[in-house]
């Protein structure tokens, strides 16, 4: 049986060493004692006080050692009669009182690996303060007036000495663990074919570079040069690696080191804004690219860890900075009352737009947030982030995916959520266009197995999240959310006599800025590789708003709807502003960055991508405009697709999807978005749905 150290009186350290006490408690003092003097922990005590006497001893015999040393030129010059067995007692007390004032300065708690000026300078003055009391002292004992300048003389001799010997011995320890490091390195390097590479930063962070990449023995990259911004001045080289000129100076360094056999394969550029503006960057990083040569950035962590002024953030960027307008304010009444105190689903719950519904839901205090997605990572990041912000808040993670209605209703029926956010969706146009079987399983079927499962387990609301692709779509994506807006909008319509019926609620807004796949993060990512911004269209356009902004307003109208129970069956539609030319977001991240569009970086026109449009659109050709008492939304009201008609033609595209019918699927689902606006009798369609969905009326949008 092991018993606990405190009750043997022994302490196991780290070191598998078991040190006996007298008695309990006594160790742990000295320990104490120890860890505050040296700043060291107790496992290493022994250890550290070994290396403290070693280095003690080496100092005293360095300062006695050159007292004895200087003995030959003390006796011509001063009278030593009667003192000749005192002067051991007068080096030794001379040296101890040098190692003790060496102590007591704090010197003694440094490595010599790290010897530094300022060690050398304390180290002198020191050394000098203690043999100026010795020599004091002998001047004052055995000396007379006319003794004064030799002993002087003697003494500054003394200091030299001392200060010498004493420092060769801490550079040893530098060079005897340099020096092989540095062979080995150059042996390794070139066993290894080490990378050459061309430093463009300033000298110091250059130096810092230089010297770990020879001091560390598996370092994968050597340094063949350095471009210096002008502010460092004219320096020559640095630990060896010659210096080739200024950052503007890189295609005549890289002809001289191609003409040498070193031509560089990476250049690492330093991203500081003190030494090198946002254009110098943008420079180099253009001239790499048109020599072949690939651009390895490092951030300047100094420069923020000291509250310098460094290249704008680009995440963190406002909403008038981009969008040139206000970013929308919220208001938090109608949200908490709705919200807090219930259970709350959101799918899709590890994207951009879910994630935030989840950090501003948890804000309002509900009892319990259900994180619903097929992302394992996803689910992982959402609830590390939220713990770590709401620690006192529920949180349910489902890894679930809503194509399977099994799955689903099993996620349901443990919750039993009272209100379900439906952000989970596929969301980028030319996959879901060359993809079009798994946009309608997860944007329309997967709607649909939500939907049904707020109706079978009671749910209070269910608020879907759209887009203004579904307005007019060409698309299969927009598509796709348009049919599942019908589906929301004829559910809702379907509790009319019914107040107890859960609300089916459609939110619509564009493109979210930051979000995964959208053109902010592109621009950002083509900006640090020096250009050029790619846009599809000079005259394409798009509705923007931020994430923070986008959830903030699904919150509010869908809160605001339930509490000021709104006409059923319409869509909301967030104001967004007017639309913003994708070329002049291009301009204006660009000046944004401190360059100028189409001179430092240049944006070039890549064509529209399959399914995309020119001009989104905030409402449906069948659709009306009506009157909204909620700040910052419209409402939108159509025709609606009645529920047995449109459950029957959902169920077929289901079928459709299962045997992998592209064409059909498009043709459904075309077709389905363009019955609110047509004008047959949809009644007659009912009646006869296998009819309907033989007819030729289904022909792809090409076709019509």
């Amino acid at each position: 049986m092991n018993t606990p150290a405190e009750h043997t009186g022994a302490i196991e350290t780290n070191t598998d060493v078991a040190v006996n006490v007298d008695s309990p408690g006594r160790l742990t003092r000295w320990s104490s004692l120890f860890a505050d003097t040296f700043g060291i922990v107790p496992a290493f005590m022994w250890r550290k006080f070994i290396r403290l006497a070693g280095v003690m001893t080496l100092d005293f015999i360095a300062v006695a050692g050159t007292f004895f040393l200087l003995l030959p030129f003390i006796q011509p010059r001063v009278s030593l009669a009667g003192w000749l067995d005192t002067l051991p007692l007068i080096a030794l007390s001379a040296s101890a009182l040098t190692v003790a004032l060496l102590y007591l300065s704090g010197l003694y708690r440094r490595s010599w690996r790290f010897t530094s000026l300022t060690d050398c300078i304390a180290m002198g003055f020191n050394i000098g303060f203690a043999l100026a009391i010795t020599w004091s002292a002998i001047w004052w004992s055995i000396g007379s007036p006319r003794s004064l300048g030799d002993i002087a003389l003697l003494g500054l001799f003394h200091f030299c000495l001392a200060f010498l010997t004493m420092q060769i011995m801490r550079l040893s320890r530098r060079a005897v663990r340099y020096l092989p490091l540095s062979n080995i390195a150059g042996k390794n390097g070139d066993a290894a074919e080490r990378k050459n590479v061309i430093l463009v930063g300033p000298a110091t962070w250059a130096e810092s570079i230089i010297k770990f990449t020879k001091s560390e023995a598996s370092a994968p990259v050597h340094p063949v040069g350095v471009l210096l911004p002008e502010a460092d001045g004219p320096i020559v080289q640095i630990h060896g690696v010659q210096v080739l000129g200024f950052p503007e100076n890189l295609p005549t360094a890289i002809a001289i080191l191609e003409q040498r056999g070193r031509r560089p394969e990476t250049i690492v550029l330093c991203e500081d804004s003190v030494n090198m503006s946002p254009r110098e960057v943008a420079t180099v990083t253009g001239r790499a690219r048109d020599l072949g040569i690939t651009v390895s950035r490092v951030g300047d962590d100094w420069g923020q860890l000291l509250g310098r002024d460094t290249a704008p953030n680009l995440d963190k960027l406002s909403t008038s900075d981009l969008l040139g307008r206000r970013e929308f304010e919220l208001r938090e009444a109608a949200i908490s009352q709705q919200i807090a105190g219930e259970t709350v689903l959101v799918t899709g719950a590890g994207g951009t737009i879910g994630s935030e519904l989840v950090r501003q839901l948890a804000g309002f205090k509900p009892s319990k947030i259900v994180l619903l997605d097929h992302s394992e990572y996803g689910l992982y990041a959402i609830e590390k982030q939220i713990r770590e912000d709401f620690p006192e808040q529920n949180l349910a993670i489902e890894l679930c995916n809503i194509r399977n209605p099994i799955e689903v209703r099993r996620a349901f029926g443990k919750h039993n959520p009272a209100i379900v956010y439906h952000a989970a969706a596929l969301k980028h146009v030319p996959i879901v266009e060359g993809n079009p079987c798994a946009g309608v399983h997860t944007n329309v079927i997967g709607t649909k197995n939500i939907a049904d499962a707020v109706t079978e387990f009671n749910a209070r609301a269910m608020v879907q999240v759209s887009t203004d692709k579904a307005v007019n779509p060409v698309g299969m994506m927009g598509a796709t959310k348009r049919v599942g807006e019908l589906y929301a909008q004829s559910l809702d319509l379907c509790g009319v006599d019914d107040p107890e019926a859960p609300r089916f609620m459609t939110v619509r807004f564009g493109n979210v800025l930051g979000s995964s796949g959208s053109v902010v993060p592109l621009f950002k990512q083509q900006l640090l590789a020096g250009g050029p911004l790619t846009v599809t269209h000079p005259d394409i356009e798009r509705f923007f708003m931020t994430v923070a902004e986008a959830v903030q307003l699904i919150l509010e109208s869908s809160s605001r709807a339930l509490h000021e129970d709104t006409p059923r069956g319409r869509i909301m539609v967030l104001d967004m502003g007017e639309p913003v030319k994708i070329v002049d977001l291009a301009k204006r991240m660009i000046r944004i960055y401190g360059l100028e569009p189409d001179v430092d970086v240049a944006i070039s026109f890549t064509g529209l991508r399959p399914g995309e449009k020119l001009f989104e659109e905030l409402f449906d050709s069948c659709e009306e405009q009506d009157e909204s008492d909620i700040p910052g939304i419209f409402e939108a009201s159509s025709n609606p697709i009645p529920l047995p008609f449109i459950t029957r033609a959902i169920e077929q595209l289901g079928l459709e999807v299962d045997a992998g019918n592209d064409s059909n699927v498009r043709r459904i689902t075309h077709h389905l978005t363009t019955l609110p606006s047509s004008g047959d009798s949809l009644a007659g369609y009912v009646a006869t749905s296998d009819a309907f969905l033989r007819s030729p009326r289904f022909k792809t949008v090409e076709e019509a």
